[in-house]
């Protein structure tokens, strides 16, 4: 018997999560209804959408944070275990008054992960390295700017080594220079690693120069898919509710811009 599948026979890819009729709120109204998502292995989302749309209220939802009022999220395979997650929160949440070197900081990534000594250490230096903190592990975390702070908040992340980084707004603070190199990290973890990763971000540009798939989150919906059929469809200027120019360089990078509104003469 030949071991060609027939043009007929499909292979079903086990998406990595698998969001359903998701219904996400407070007790009041929903703040997010019937959601549905599908993340794949080596995907590159990000979350967009206008302030107090929903966002970070999505992402509760998906890592368990906020209890559905309906539906439901499943993480499958290897991705079910929480070991393989990172996490990147908006903020720092370690009180000020502890002493803390950026080397301390990293490791509590670590909490959960059985690891020797060795290998912490090499997880250590690579997470630093990913991040451009290469070689300050002994500085002082409180010394560092708002910036460093954040990206040592990413390295705590990765030294999980993980299969799914989960962002929150990871690059606030940051001068353009460190975000870039940031995102180009990320964007580098995920092509040779095949890191998934799902992030939000305010920056449309950035969305669509590094994403291949787009969450858009606005008025209590979520509309998700492919990056560049996402970017075509119009949901940008629903979302945002202002003429929205979306357009290729002869290199095939996309620029998301305002698009002027003509004035109508006196």
């Amino acid at each position: 018997m030949s071991d060609t599948l027939r043009p007929d026979v499909r292979i079903a890819v086990v998406p990595v999560l698998d969001a359903v009729g998701l219904r996400l709120g407070y007790g009041g109204p929903p703040v997010l209804d019937r959601v549905d998502l599908q993340v794949h292995r080596g995907e590159f989302w990000f979350f967009l959408g206008p302030n107090g749309q929903g966002k970070t209220t999505l992402l509760g939802g998906l890592m368990g944070r906020v209890r559905p009022e309906s539906g439901r999220v499943t993480f499958h395979g290897e991705y079910a275990q929480r070991e393989r997650l990172g996490f990147v929160p908006q903020q720092c949440g370690l009180k000020p008054t502890l002493p803390t070197t950026v080397g301390e900081f990293v490791r509590l990534g670590l909490v959960g992960i059985p690891c020797r000594e060795t290998a912490r250490e090499q997880r250590l230096a690579k997470a630093l390295a990913d991040v451009g903190l290469d070689g300050m592990q002994r500085k002082d975390f409180w010394s560092l700017s708002g910036g460093q702070r954040q990206r040592a908040l990413v390295a705590r992340a990765l030294i999980r080594h993980p299969s799914l980084l989960i962002a929150d707004e990871p690059t606030s603070g940051m001068d353009l220079s460190v975000e870039t190199a940031l995102y180009q990290s990320l964007a580098e973890l995920n092509r040779a690693e095949q890191l998934t990763v799902i992030l939000v971000t305010h920056d449309l540009a950035v969305a669509a120069r590094y994403g291949t798939h787009l969450a858009i989150v606005a008025h209590g919906r979520v509309a998700a898919g492919p990056a560049d059929e996402i970017l075509r469809s119009g949901k940008l200027e629903e979302a945002y509710e202002v003429p929205i120019a979306v357009s290729h360089d002869a290199a095939g990078v996309v620029s998301v811009q305002l698009r002027p509104t003509e004035r109508t003469a006196c």
